[in-house]
């Protein structure tokens, strides 16, 4: 080995280390390496730090939010085709895998049930609009991009067979959507499942109006 070479390896050695008097001598110490470098990419975070109790009371009694709802669809009747639906409103129908790819989505509500109980429509099938599903820092982040109630929310993994929205709703003319805890009437829970080859629901139990139960259909545009 050259001097040069061996002198690069002894100065290496030596940055490493310190020197230490333990009173019998000097003994030295090889300092530790140095911490790994932050993470590159997208963080989750857990949709549980974030949720409100309120929220997650809707969230926990959705299986009643589906019982009352499609009772009172069936009993009180409404707009649509109610039998025409199919899977989009069976309980049930969640299958594996439900994370959607980035891009644009024909998408449309389906109300049902009522708050009035007694009065009023059952269900309403609403038309198509437009959504869109995009990545950010944050995750999937879910726009409903035309219609008078416009939801947006951020898609958070759960489990095999759904994700756990969380966001709020622009009405009319509003540019956009409040941010989710900002104002708590508006705000949405809803669970994101996969019911067929390229297409997905989005359920919202217990909605702050008109029906107890939405559920929004979405397939790529």
């Amino acid at each position: 080995m050259g001097t040069t070479a061996m002198t690069g390896m002894v100065l290496s050695v030596l940055a490493g280390c310190a020197s230490v008097n333990s009173g019998s001598g000097t003994v030295d110490v090889i300092a530790p390496p140095p911490p790994p470098p932050p993470p590159v990419g997208t963080v989750l975070v857990d949709w549980r730090g974030v949720i409100s109790s309120f929220n997650r009371d809707r969230l926990n009694r959705r299986d009643a939010a589906w019982k009352v709802a499609l009772e009172q669809a069936r009993r009180l009747g409404g707009s649509g085709n109610l039998d025409a639906l199919g899977a989009l409103i069976d309980p049930d129908a969640g299958q594996p895998d439900p994370s959607m790819p980035s891009g644009h989505y024909r998408c449309r509500t389906v109300k049902l049930g009522s708050q009035a109980e007694y009065d009023g429509l059952g269900y309403v099938v609403y038309g198509w609009f437009r959504c869109r599903v995009e990545r950010t820092d944050q995750g999937l982040l879910l726009t409903k991009l035309s219609g008078s109630q416009r939801v947006q929310g951020l898609l958070y993994p759960e489990n095999s067979k759904y994700m756990v929205m969380l966001g709020a709703m622009a009405l009319s003319n509003e540019s956009r959507a409040p941010a989710y805890g900002a104002r708590p009437d508006r705000d949405t829970v809803a669970v994101l499942e996969r019911i067929g080859p390229q297409r997905w629901r989005l359920v919202t139990p217990w909605p702050h109006n008109e029906s107890n139960l939405d559920v929004m259909e979405l397939v790529p545009e």
